[in-house]
């Protein structure tokens, strides 16, 4: 059973469209170890930033936020690590 819930910021839902369905499958096998274990082994604090994280899957990073008080994972970011720090 998860102990944080996972949320999803309404861009991530574009970024998902970029993305073949092979890699599609395994990012959200991530996403969902995150909801059980959000600070897991390979994820890295991003410097500059208040509370993000990034985990790597493939070509890919998810940045995330993780809330410890309200045990709730909020995903910001799914792209391709060419692309995931613009705008950021």
């Amino acid at each position: 059973m998860a102990s944080y819930s996972v949320r999803f910021q309404p861009s991530v839902e574009k970024d998902f469209r970029r993305i073949s369905g092979d890699n599609l499958n395994r990012i959200f096998l991530r996403i969902n170890a995150l909801a059980d274990e959000p600070l897991s082994r390979g994820a890295v604090k991003l410097s500059g930033t208040e509370g993000l994280y990034r985990i790597r899957v493939g070509d890919y990073w998810i940045v995330y936020a993780p809330d410890r008080l309200s045990k709730r994972v909020v995903i910001h970011y799914v792209r391709h690590r060419r692309d995931v720090y613009r705008r950021l």
